[in-house]
């Protein structure tokens, strides 16, 4: 039987997303992948260089999975829940910028 939680909505979930992510280094890659996502994007959009938005997968991922992996010691949530995680990224990022979670 596999033991992946399920969530009926993203309000249950980012709990749990949060405590996935409580190392401050984590946290800060997350951080830096985020920006650089949305610099990333942004520049596609106004540039029109379409290629770049084959970059943005490996700029998110990269630094949130070292962050996992070598500070948190533990497996992303976008194993199990990739939804649902990409959009805490989002909300998370939001939350560290309005203070609500710390760097």
């Amino acid at each position: 039987m596999d033991n992946v939680k399920t969530f009926e909505r993203f309000a249950d979930f980012y709990p749990y997303y949060l405590q996935e992510h409580r190392d401050s280094t984590c946290r800060r890659l997350h951080f830096i992948g985020t920006t650089l996502v949305i610099l990333i994007l942004a520049s596609a959009l106004f540039t029109a260089n379409w290629l770049l938005l084959w970059v943005l997968p490996l700029a998110g991922y990269t630094f949130a999975w070292v962050g996992h992996f070598f500070f948190e010691k533990n497996r992303p949530a976008t194993f199990k829940h990739p939804f649902y995680s990409l959009l805490g990224d989002f909300v998370m990022y939001r939350d560290m910028l309005r203070g609500k979670v710390p760097f």
